[in-house]
């Protein structure tokens, strides 16, 4: 598991540079890449880190797959929300600044919220040790999403 952690917040200090240098037009389509990487290392990590008995996988990844389709529902929102802060920023106004502000408070919340409902879900097919770990990697690859997005848009 502290392998894991380490190779995650090792794969984002090593792609941070090169993410900061692109242009804000490009940030958009750097973050759509970002997110195809990040779902084709999920199921990958998430299958390494929890290393399931049979019995254990069919009832679990069913969730994760129904998981991962709201998280991507989420993600869809937060890209489109850094389009219209991109669009706007060099018109953008107080309001329209705290309207968006606001915007991603609450896609965080929803976030934190997905996290949590699915958590009872996955303690439901898990035992608790396991849905913790199954949290653990979710908010350390969420996390990288987050520093990769955050580095793409200085």
């Amino acid at each position: 598991m502290k392998k894991l952690v380490l190779f995650l917040a090792s794969a984002a200090l090593l792609s941070s540079p090169a993410w900061a240098q692109q242009e804000s037009g490009d940030v958009t389509k750097y973050i759509e890449l970002l997110r195809s990487d990040v779902r084709t290392a999920r199921t990958a990590i998430v299958t390494e880190a929890l290393n399931l008995a049979e019995p254990q996988s069919t009832t679990f990844w069913p969730v994760y797959r129904e998981y991962e389709k709201e998280l991507a529902a989420l993600g869809d929102k937060r890209i489109a929300l850094i389009k219209q802060y991109a669009a706007n920023y060099d018109s953008m106004t107080d309001k329209m600044a705290k309207d968006l502000a606001n915007q991603a408070f609450k896609l965080n919340g929803d976030r934190l919220n997905l996290m949590k409902k699915y958590y009872g879900k996955v303690e439901k097919v898990l035992q608790p040790k396991l849905a913790a770990r199954w949290a653990q990697v979710e908010n350390a690859m969420n996390a990288l999403v987050d520093v990769q997005i955050a580095s793409s848009c200085r």
